[in-house]
């Protein structure tokens, strides 16, 4: 089985420069014509400004997490604080107010609905970040910023490590679909989804993942973002799957619905699931409730016993 890429720092800063660049000059003429291409957006951006952010309904507290048997807590959107014997890893940190292009000290997309069910001061030490693929929702620069510390180690996708400061974590490690990383007590297999990786339209060379993460007798599959697919088959067996299941409307091509979440889920044979990606930003046409309530239903009869959380900051605990 092929193992990680140890990303080395200087190519990975001149790269990104570069691609920084591009990026501020492509979104300074961009902003000129989104408008005429995109004037839902806009509409979306203006309604959005005055709107509060609304408190999570929980709040966790990984400070009374024992130091065996799995736990975790949805933080909000595709952010989830997992702990695995101990060993405490964060998905696709989104911890900003805003999600999108940052132009200086503004950033021009979608405001957060509800807050993270936890502040990045009160996060307890992370023992890694995952990250599934360099979309702003998931991949989001300002937070992983903040979380940067030479004793954190990330694993990321292929062709993404350029938008990070690499020498500011303990390492960063990109893998692709079948290969393996190793961090501490936890082995890291990107597994193929049904998604797609570019950031800003043409960088269409960047990776997306899926990850089954194995650390003892503890396997917890962590689907980052994808359509329907068969793929999860492989996994064969998982004590927790995080799944996506919004977005879906009219984006069907692109991301599960409830009911496919469900089907994959299955696939997977998860003993719990753990439903992501709904109730934090407006990125699609379905009400904020109707993805759980889609998945609940999906669910019938197992869903007491199976899904896992229903709003943002609860916790849930398998030993």
């Amino acid at each position: 089985m092929a193992t990680d890429t140890v990303v080395r720092a200087k190519p990975a800063i001149r790269r990104r420069t570069w691609l920084a660049g591009l990026g501020l000059g492509a979104a300074g003429i961009g902003a000129g014509l989104i408008y005429r291409a995109a004037p839902m957006f806009w509409k979306q951006y203006a309604s959005e400004l005055g709107h509060p952010i609304l408190p999570p309904p929980h709040r966790p507290d990984p400070r009374r997490w024992p130091g065996s048997g799995i736990h975790a807590s949805w933080l909000g959107h595709s952010t989830v604080l997992l702990s695995l014997d101990g060993f405490r890893i964060l998905t696709d940190p989104v911890f900003s107010t805003w999600i999108g292009l940052g132009l200086g000290p503004f950033t021009l997309g979608l405001k957060r609905l509800i807050e993270p069910a936890l502040p990045l001061e009160a996060l307890p030490p992370v023992d890694l970040i995952l990250l599934s693929h360099a979309h702003m929702d998931h991949f989001d620069l300002p937070s992983l910023r903040a979380l940067e510390n030479p004793r954190t180690p990330v694993v990321t996708a292929r062709g993404t490590s350029d938008l990070l400061r690499v020498p500011r974590y303990a390492s960063v490690r990109e893998i692709g679909w079948g290969e393996t990383a190793r961090v501490g007590p936890a082995e890291i297999q990107a597994i193929p989804v049904n998604h797609w990786g570019a950031r800003m339209r043409t960088d269409t060379w960047r990776g997306y993942n899926g990850y089954l993460i194995r650390a003892g007798r503890h396997r917890v599959l962590f689907a980052g973002d994808t359509a329907m697919t068969g793929t999860f088959r492989q996994v064969r067996g998982a004590d927790l799957a995080i799944m996506p299941v919004g977005a879906y409307n009219p984006w069907i091509r692109v991301h599960c619905n409830p009911e496919q979440a469900w089907t994959m889920a299955n696939d997977a044979r998860a003993d719990r699931v753990l439903p992501v990606h709904h109730r934090t930003f407006t990125l699609s046409k379905e009400p904020p409730a109707e993805p759980l309530e889609r998945i609940l239903h999906a669910a019938g009869s197992q869903a007491a016993d199976r899904v896992a959380l229903r709003a943002i900051g609860q916790e849930v605990h398998i030993s």
